[in-house]
């Protein structure tokens, strides 16, 4: 068993981050990918200075753009807030591609046409993986079988790994965005955010990619729904789409333990796999970083990760700022963007959405009658969180411009 690689199953971002952990520490790893070549979807992403300080150099490379501040809509009303350590835009086919350079160049192994089917104890103390390989030339079904010192599940949220070392099912929610121009005049580096809770409880953004267009889109609750209300909103301010984006994001309930003994074996899941996302934004890319460095921690020192206390911690923040504001009406958003006097702005300026506890004091200092508006929504009933109709199906009366996740 010690000679046995760490197992590896998903391409994912956080799959190839903790590829990437594992081998600068000396492990020797084996990531499966079920794609017969690594061909990741496009999609545009938002992600805060967080991410410079997990990836460093490759964070830059990834970077399409920077995004310097946010303005807010809602019921004729609007607000801005200025970012002192700008957000980046990235593209999650650059960054995945930067990760498995970075991962390959410490000596991890990739290895592409490989399809998860089960796992188990191993008679060598650790798990023993069972792989079909995938492919034009593989006319057969063939199984392979690894045994691996530990797997990482890191094959999103519906993830094979998981269902098989008996974890629950997660909820997900879809997210659905179209490529557009940007209005004339609309700022580059300032991303457009509407709060129109008739439509959705969570908001529509518009994330610019360049000087000359970005990504407009909303999370919803069902998946036909959101797909109509995109369409609706796009003719509504004369937007054409370029191009589709959509993705089922796993929605964060409670925290979901990382580690499964199977035998003597173990087996953690990291980034969607494991609800590591953030509820507020459904943001996962940082949150997944996290969790990565989380499982490296507490696999290499045998059981105890701080980072991993602070990652959920964090996700229960997010969730409690979720329940009180998943009810607000259109008037509860117009008092909160109301609310945002200087001194606030000052505080949403400074901290970013990645460090909830000292936001969400900040913001209770800066406007306490928020304290009360946010009570009112925990208290009240909140509408349904997610409904697992069928996306992809929607999805693709679109074009052929459609592109998932």
């Amino acid at each position: 068993m010690p000679d046995d690689p760490i197992g590896i199953v998903g391409a994912s971002a956080a799959g190839l981050f903790t590829a990437l952990l594992f081998a600068r520490k000396g492990q020797s790893v084996r990531l499966f990918e079920r794609a017969e070549r690594l061909d990741p979807a496009f999609r545009t992403l938002i992600v805060t200075d967080r991410i410079r300080k997990l990836l460093g150099a490759s964070a830059e490379k990834c970077a399409i753009n920077k995004i310097r501040g946010f303005e807010l809509f809602t019921d004729g009303r609007a607000a801005q807030v200025q970012l002192d350590c700008p957000d980046l835009v990235i593209e999650r086919s650059q960054l995945i591609r930067a990760l498995a350079d970075e991962a390959q160049s410490y000596g991890a192994q990739l290895e592409f046409g490989r399809r998860f089917a089960s796992l188990q104890a191993s008679s060598r103390g650790g798990i023993e993986l069972t792989l079909s390989k995938t492919g034009p030339r593989t006319k057969d079904a063939q199984c392979e079988r690894v045994s691996c010192s530990a797997v990482v599940g890191a094959d999103g949220a519906h993830s094979g790994v998981a269902k098989a070392a008996g974890w629950p099912r997660l909820s997900t929610v879809p997210l659905v965005q179209a490529l557009v121009e940007l209005p004339s005049g609309m700022p580059s580096d300032t991303v457009r955010v509407w709060f129109i809770p008739d439509e959705t409880p969570y908001f529509y953004w518009l994330i610019p990619e360049s000087k000359a267009r970005g990504a407009l889109g909303l999370i919803g609750v069902d998946g036909r729904q959101t797909l109509r209300c995109l369409q609706r909103f796009l003719e509504k301010r004369h937007f054409k789409a370029l191009g589709f984006q959509g993705a089922r994001i796993p929605l964060y309930e409670r925290w979901v333990p990382i580690e499964r003994r199977i035998g003597k074996g173990r087996v953690y899941l990291v980034g969607d796999a494991a609800a590591q996302v953030k509820v507020t934004t459904l943001g996962g890319v940082v949150t997944g970083f996290r969790g990565a460095l989380g499982v490296s921690e507490q696999f290499l020192s045998g059981g105890f990760s701080r980072e991993l206390r602070a990652l959920r911690r964090e996700l229960d923040l997010h969730r409690l700022i979720r329940r009180s504001i998943h009810g607000f009406r259109q008037s509860d958003y117009s008092r909160l963007v109301d609310s945002v006097n200087n001194r606030m702005r000052r505080s949403l300026s400074r901290l970013n959405r990645d460090e909830a506890a000292r936001l969400l004091w900040q913001i209770c200092r800066d406007q306490p009658r928020l304290v009360w508006l946010g009570l009112r929504g925990l208290l009240a009933r909140p509408p349904e969180l997610s409904k697992d109709s069928d996306l992809s199906a929607d999805l693709s009366v679109c074009g052929p411009s459609v592109i998932q996740r």
